[in-house]
C-alpha cells in the first residue's frame, strides 16, 4: 500500500507543478488577453487547482474511515466539473468557432456546445442538492435523483464527460478557417499533439465513468475487503492518463504557441518547459516519498527547501551557460569585418561577405538554405546578393508580387509556397531608417522543426546589419578607390604641364622674345611659335578639372540642368524632349542644396554619355539616324530624374569602376554619391534601341 500512495502522490503532484505552470505561462505571455486566452489559461489553472485538492485528499488519507479532507473533497469537484466543459470551449476557440458564425463548423456545435452547457448546469444544481461526500457515501444521494437506482449524478457525469470530449474532438479533426497571421500552419503542427491529448481524454472519460459505477456497486454490495486497493489503481492509471494529456498539451502550448497567440514558439519556453517537467518529476517523488513515509512535517519542509535551491542554483548555471553559448554563436557577427584596413591598405585581408551569412544559417539557424537580397537604395551597392550554401543566386522569379505582401515594419515573417523560390519556405523582410533594405529568404530547418520566434528575430537582425555592413563598405571602397584615381590622375596631369610648360612652351617662347627684332621671315615664325603655344596652353586648361559650379541654388535644378543641355550638349542631338510633371518641379524646388548638386551632376553625366556614344561608330555612306534626348522627371513618393535617349545603347551598362572606362567610371561615381544622400541610380539598355538612366531620390 505504501508504494502506491506513493506512487498516486507523485503523480498527482506532477500534474499540479506541470498545470500551473502551463497555466500562468500562457496567461503572462500571451499576445493580447482575449476571452478565448483567458478560458484556455483558466482551464489549466482549474486543472492545477483540482489535482491541487486530490493531492491535499491524498495527503490527508482519503481511505481512511475518520477521513478528515471533506472540505478539499467537496471544492475538488469545481474543477472537474469546469474542466471538461473549459477544454471543449478552448478546442472551439482554437478551431475558430466564433471567427465565422456561417462556417459549417459553427453550425455543426451550436447544439453540441448548448448540450454541453445544459449538462453542466444540471450536474453544478445536482452538487448542490446532493452535495457529494467522501468515496462510499455517495449512495447517500436522494433515492428520487436516481434512473434504474443508479443516482443520477452518476448517470450524467460520464454522459457530460463524453460530450465535452467527443465534440472537441470533432471541432479539431475538421476546425474552421483561422484568420491569425499562419495561424494554419500552426494548428496544423499542434493538431497531432492535440488530438492525442483529446483522445486520452475520451479514455479517461469512459475510465471515470466505469469507475464512478464500481463504486456505486460496491458501496452497496458493502465489500471492502479489496475496495482500497483497487480504488488507489483506478486513481492512479486515471491520473497516469491525464500526466500523458498535461505533457502532450504542453508539447503543443510551448512548441507551438497555440493558446498565447504568438505567431511563432519561442525557444526560451522549450528550454523552460523541459526544466519544469523535470522539477516537477524530482519534486514529486522525493516529497511524495516523505509524506507516504508519514515523516513529520518540518522533514518534509527542510527537503522541499533542499530540492528548490539545488534546482535554482542548476537553472542559474544552466542560464548562464545557454548565455555563453548563445554569445559564442554570435561571435562571428559581433566579429568587425575589418573594414578600415579593406579601405586603407592596397592589398586588404580577405574578408568574405558569405562567412556570416554561412554562420547564421549553420550555427544559429541550423537552416538548409538562404538568399540575402538586397532592395531599395543598398540594392546597387551590393550587388546581386549572397546565397547559402555559396555559390550563385538562382532565378527567383515572382519577386515584385513578394515585396507587395512585405509592406509592414512589424511583419515578421511570411511563408512562401513551396517550390515557388528555388526551396525557400520563409521570407524575412529587412527593414531600416530608409524603409525596406532587403529580403532574406530561408529554406526549412534540417530537422524539419518549426523556427522559433527569436530564431527569426535574430536572423533578421543579424541580416539587417550584413546588407549595412556590405553596402557602407562597398559605398566606401568606391569612394576610396576613385579618390585614388582621381589623385592619381591629377598627378600625372600636373607632371605633364609641368613638363610641357618646361620643355615646350618656355623654350617656345624665350625663343620667339629673341626674334621679334630680326627680319619679317623671324616674325612671322615668332607668330606661328606663339599660336602654338596659346594652343597647348588652351589644351592644357580645357583638360584641367573645372572647378567652377553650377547655378543650382540660384535657378534650381531643373532650371539648372536645362541651361546645361541647351549651352553644352544641344548640338549633339536632333531633338530634346522635357516632360516635367508641376508636382516633380515643386519636388525639385524642395530638394536640399546638396541633394539638388548631386542630382544636377549626375544628370548632367547622364546627358554627357549620351551625347559621346549614343550615336555609335558609322559605316562608310551610311546615314546616322535621328538621336532624341528625353528628360523627365516625376514625383511619385520622391523625386525620380529619367535621362533617356534613343541612341546604340549596350548590352552590360557600366554603372561599376572596374566594369568600364570614362562613362563607366562617372557612372560609378555618382551612382556612389547617390547612395550617401539616400538615392539610387539605375541603368537600364538594350542594344540598338535605347539607353535610360533613373535617378531616385525618396521623399
Amino acid at each position: 500500500m505504501f508504494y502506491l500512495n506513493w506512487a498516486i502522490l507523485t503523480v498527482s503532484v506532477f500534474n499540479t507543478i506541470l498545470l500551473l505552470w502551463l497555466g500562468l505561462t500562457v496567461l503572462l505571455n500571451a499576445e493580447r488577453r482575449t476571452w478565448g486566452l483567458w478560458l484556455a489559461g483558466g482551464g489549466l489553472l482549474m486543472g492545477g487547482v483540482f489535482f491541487l485538492a486530490h493531492s491535499a485528499i491524498l495527503g490527508l488519507g482519503l481511505l481512511e474511515q475518520d477521513f478528515p479532507g471533506g472540505l478539499w473533497w467537496a471544492f475538488g469537484w469545481v474543477p472537474l466539473v469546469g474542466l471538461p466543459y473549459a477544454w471543449y470551449a478552448a478546442m472551439l476557440w482554437y478551431a475558430s468557432f466564433w471567427e465565422d458564425r456561417t462556417s459549417p463548423m459553427h453550425r455543426r456545435h451550436r447544439r453540441g456546445l448548448r448540450l454541453a452547457s445544459l449538462l453542466a448546469l444540471i450536474i453544478v444544481i445536482l452538487l448542490f442538492i446532493a452535495n457529494p461526500l467522501p468515496p462510499f457515501s455517495i449512495i447517500n444521494l436522494t433515492p428520487w435523483l436516481s434512473i434504474g437506482g443508479m443516482p443520477l449524478l452518476v448517470v450524467i457525469f460520464p454522459l457530460y464527460l463524453l460530450t465535452c470530449i467527443g465534440m472537441a474532438l470533432d471541432g479539431l479533426l475538421r476546425p474552421g478557417q483561422s484568420e491569425r497571421m499562419m495561424g494554419s500552419l500552426a494548428r496544423q503542427r499542434a493538431r497531432p499533439w492535440l488530438l492525442a491529448a483529446t483522445g486520452l481524454l475520451l479514455g479517461i472519460s469512459l475510465l471515470v465513468g466505469w469507475a464512478m459505477v464500481w463504486i456505486i456497486q460496491t458501496a452497496r454490495s458493502q465489500d471492502y475487503s479489496h475496495a482500497s486497493t483497487i480504488m488507489g489503481a483506478f486513481d492512479l492509471v486515471i491520473a497516469l492518463l491525464i500526466s500523458g494529456v498535461v505533457l502532450l498539451l504542453g508539447q503543443a502550448v510551448i512548441s507551438y504557441e497555440i493558446f498565447t497567440g504568438k505567431t511563432l514558439p519561442r525557444r526560451g519556453l522549450q528550454r523552460y518547459w523541459r526544466r519544469a517537467v523535470i522539477l516537477a518529476a524530482g519534486y514529486g517523488i522525493t516529497v511524495s516519498w516523505a509524506m507516504a513515509q508519514r515523516y513529520p512535517p518540518i522533514y518534509v519542509l527542510l527537503l522541499s527547501t533542499i530540492l528548490m535551491t539545488v534546482f535554482y542554483a542548476l537553472l542559474a548555471w544552466r542560464s548562464f551557460l545557454d548565455r555563453e553559448r548563445h554569445l559564442e554563436n554570435l561571435r562571428p557577427f559581433i566579429t568587425g569585418p575589418l573594414l578600415y584596413d579593406q579601405l586603407v591598405q592596397t592589398t586588404p585581408p580577405e574578408w568574405n561577405a558569405s562567412q556570416p551569412l554561412q554562420a547564421l544559417c549553420a550555427d544559429l539557424l541550423n537552416a538548409r538554405l538562404a538568399y540575402l537580397l538586397p532592395l531599395g537604395p543598398l540594392g546597387p551597392l551590393m550587388g546581386p546578393g549572397l546565397a547559402y550554401p555559396a555559390g550563385e543566386l538562382p532565378l527567383l522569379p515572382g519577386l515584385s508580387e513578394l515585396e507587395s505582401h512585405l509592406c509592414a515594419p512589424d511583419q515578421i515573417c511570411l511563408p512562401l509556397e513551396a517550390g515557388q523560390f528555388a526551396g525557400a519556405a520563409w521570407a524575412i523582410p529587412l527593414w531600416s531608417e530608409r524603409g525596406r533594405i532587403g529580403l532574406l529568404l530561408l529554406g526549412e530547418k534540417r530537422d524539419q522543426s518549426l523556427y522559433a520566434q527569436e530564431e527569426f528575430e535574430i536572423a533578421r537582425s543579424v541580416a539587417e546589419r550584413l546588407v549595412d555592413t556590405l553596402a557602407s563598405a562597398e559605398l566606401a571602397r568606391r569612394l576610396m578607390g576613385l579618390q585614388r584615381q582621381r589623385l592619381a590622375e591629377t598627378q600625372v596631369l600636373d607632371q605633364r604641364t609641368r613638363r610641357t610648360l618646361h620643355d615646350d612652351i618656355l623654350p617656345r617662347l624665350h625663343a620667339v622674345l629673341i626674334s621679334l627684332n630680326a627680319s619679317p621671315q623671324a616674325n612671322a615664325e615668332a607668330i606661328q611659335s606663339l599660336s602654338q603655344a596659346h594652343h597647348q596652353v588652351s589644351v592644357l586648361l580645357h583638360d584641367l578639372p573645372s572647378i567652377s559650379a553650377p547655378q543650382v541654388a540660384r535657378l534650381g535644378l531643373l532650371h539648372a540642368l536645362r541651361q546645361a543641355v541647351e549651352d553644352e550638349f544641344a548640338p549633339a542631338f536632333d531633338t530634346v524632349e522635357w516632360e516635367i510633371s508641376p508636382a516633380a518641379a515643386q519636388k525639385a524646388q524642395q530638394t536640399p542644396p546638396l541633394a539638388a548638386e548631386v542630382l544636377y551632376y549626375a544628370a548632367r553625366e547622364a546627358v554627357r554619355n549620351a551625347a559621346r556614344h549614343a550615336r555609335g561608330p558609322l559605316n562608310p555612306g551610311q546615314t546616322a539616324p535621328p538621336l532624341c534626348l528625353r528628360i523627365s522627371a516625376a514625383a511619385e513618393g520622391g523625386l525620380a530624374l529619367t535621362v533617356e535617349d534613343n541612341g546604340v545603347g549596350f548590352a552590360n551598362p557600366p554603372v561599376e569602376p572596374a566594369q568600364a572606362e570614362g562613362a563607366g567610371q562617372g557612372l560609378a561615381l555618382h551612382s556612389t554619391l547617390m547612395a550617401v544622400i539616400g538615392g539610387t541610380l539605375s541603368v537600364e539598355s538594350a542594344p540598338g534601341q535605347f539607353t535610360r538612366v533613373v535617378l531616385s531620390l525618396p521623399g
